[in-house]
């Protein structure tokens, strides 16, 4: 443990433990959670920072002051900006050219809130690393929550969560849906339709009442693609010669 988290330690109330715990970790930064029991109330605090040791310190620093002042309203956690990562899901597939695309809505700065949002689901649900990292290698592939580089993936992550209800094995959890997999999906669907840019366009006119799938929500694209299997379903089998 780094000299200054040590003597954090020291200076608190000999009958409180501490735990820490790692939230998130990637090249460009380390989240660390440390968290206390104090007269009954769970009270934890985020850092962040480059390194491991310096978001534990910055984490036991904000702690302190919590516990020295427990109506002082929590501070907010900064997390800095993120340049260009590999994306860990399925990159969907590019829109017609006909179809315009509109610009990527850009990732917030501060996860602090969704990443302790994910910590408080999985303790609802009674779920150790062992159990979250199941369920992540079903819904994304790998699994390990460090690995979840885009805002996207982990706020989906986190609507999967909240809809579960205890108790719940996570190899039988429903998964989250991946906006990526549902364009990919849809994709295929215009495909085996043999519809163009103009057909998928009529159709979501008369039916979303929307000029293109990015401006559908996920409930709704999921509802796009159900609507278009059911075409194919529908449609004649073709004549045998």
């Amino acid at each position: 443990m780094p000299l200054q988290a040590e003597k954090g330690i020291r200076n608190m109330r000999a009958d409180l433990a501490t735990q820490v715990d790692l939230l998130h970790a990637d090249g460009q930064r380390v989240v660390v959670r440390v968290s206390c029991s104090s007269g009954g109330v769970l009270i934890s605090a985020l850092g962040e920072a480059p390194g491991a040791e310096q978001a534990e310190d910055r984490a036991l620093a904000r702690l302190q002051q919590r516990l020295a002042n427990p109506t002082a309203p929590a501070p907010v956690q900064k997390i800095s900006s993120q340049p260009s990562l590999a994306p860990v899901a399925v990159e969907p597939a590019p829109e017609p050219a006909s179809e315009p695309t509109p610009e990527p809505t850009p990732e917030p700065e501060d996860w602090s809130e969704e990443l302790t949002a994910v910590e408080m689901e999985l303790q609802r649900l009674n779920w150790d690393r062992s159990k979250e990292g199941q369920y992540l290698q079903r819904a994304f592939g790998h699994s390990s929550r460090s690995r979840l580089v885009r805002y996207g993936d982990l706020v989906a992550y986190l609507k999967a969560l909240r809809i579960l209800e205890p108790p719940l094995e996570p190899t039988a959890a429903a998964l989250p849906l991946l906006r990526p997999a549902l364009l990919k999906t849809s994709d295929e669907l215009l495909g085996q339709l043999a519809w163009g840019a103009e057909e998928g366009r009529a159709f979501l006119v008369e039916h979303f009442s929307q000029t293109s799938r990015q401006q559908l929500s996920d409930a709704q694209l999921q509802e796009f693609n159900q609507s278009l299997q059911q075409l194919l379903l529908n449609a004649p089998s073709p004549q045998t010669a």
